[in-house]
């Protein structure tokens, strides 16, 4: 199925239905008087989150929403019949903005929560309700209300413990394959990975924990070049990074480049990102395994890299995903950021 996580719609809660204006005449009954009932409330419109929904694709082909009206009220005083609330199923995790405003109406964030996205109108007030010692037959009534119309830009932002970042190709889908059963599409060019990918992580006794492979971002995504821009926001949810450096580069420089490139794309999206609990990983360090790989590892580039980490005083861990090296230390140091981040010892 294709990712779509951004859709517009339109949605038109219902109308109240008409008071009526009207008047007993009955045989045997005289002196009838105003029994003219109320309307019905028009019907609201509602996002509920799903665990059944990945994308927003549905609201690509339909784009329209629109709530029952309210009944006409009857005679006898009777109450028209409400309309029926109309409940659009989103994924967990869409936010929900006015597009007129900008401003955002509100999120939906696991199974079953609800948010109200548009008011029906109240139903219009029939004559009976304005009988008094003056007026014994009024025939007034109050026109109903008409329901919330308006346009609304659907965002879904993904719920994952972990994000795992970094340049295209610096071995993000690889790394997930390996530690969880998600299986994107691995291959050696760049934006391989179209879409972000979940997948669940148990590792040792600890709870398991998703994590989310972001797509590659390259210089200029926080304005809207790459792919990086559509999918920044799915590292907003993350109480953990994973920074990922493609340590079989030629040069030293080149991977600095990527490293400084990632981080100020971070703080152009949203400067709170650089905040959030992050562990910087040299990935693609095949010579851990005890295996030069001609060229995989280039390991004059590779110290030049590490002594630029260590004169930033920024720790670091290193892998090799083809090998399974190192894996177990990177999930314990994750497992600990995030018990942290539980217990509110860490900021995000």
């Amino acid at each position: 199925m294709k990712f779509i996580d951004t859709a517009e719609i339109k949605v038109k809660a219902g109308d109240g239905g008409l008071g009526m204006s009207h008047f007993r005449r009955e045989k045997y009954v005289p002196a009838g008087g105003p029994d003219g009932g109320n309307g019905g409330s028009g019907g609201d419109i509602y996002l509920e989150a799903t665990n059944g929904l990945s994308t927003l694709l549905d609201f690509r082909y339909q784009r329209f929403y629109e709530a029952e009206t309210g009944g006409k009220g009857g005679t006898n005083n009777k109450q028209g019949r409400s309309g029926d609330n109309l409940t659009l199923k989103v994924p967990c995790g869409t936010v929900a903005f006015d597009c007129e405003s900008g401003e955002i109406i509100g999120e939906v964030l696991y199974e079953g929560h609800r948010l109200l996205v548009a008011k029906g109108g109240k139903g219009g007030i029939g004559n009976t309700l304005f009988v008094n010692s003056r007026n014994q037959a009024p025939t007034k009534t109050i026109p109903p209300g008409i329901g919330e119309n308006r346009a609304i830009r659907l965002e879904l932002k993904m719920i994952a413990d972990v994000g795992i970042i970094g340049s295209p190709n610096a071995g993000k889908s690889t790394l997930i394959t390996v530690i969880s059963a998600a299986r994107p599409k691995v291959a050696d060019y760049p934006f391989t990975t179209l879409v972000p990918t979940l997948g669940v992580v148990s590792h040792k006794e600890s709870t398991p924990f998703v994590v989310a492979d972001v797509p590659g971002l390259i210089p200029g995504a926080s304005q809207g070049k790459g792919l990086g821009h559509d999918f920044l926001r799915h590292i907003e949810r993350t109480s953990v990074l994973i920074h990922l450096i493609d340590g079989s580069q030629d040069t030293a420089e080149s991977m600095i480049s990527d490293y400084d490139g990632i981080l100020e794309e971070l703080s152009l999206y949203d400067k709170t990102l650089l905040l959030r609990p992050r562990i910087t990983v040299v990935s693609k360090v095949d010579s851990l395994a005890g295996e030069e790989i001609e060229g995989l590892t280039n390991l004059e580039a590779l110290n030049g890299f590490r002594n630029y980490l260590k004169l930033k005083r920024t720790p670091f861990l290193e892998i090799s995903s083809a090998f399974r090296v190192g894996i177990t230390e990177l999930l314990d140091k994750v497992i600990e950021l995030l018990s942290l981040n539980k217990n509110g010892e860490i900021n995000q």
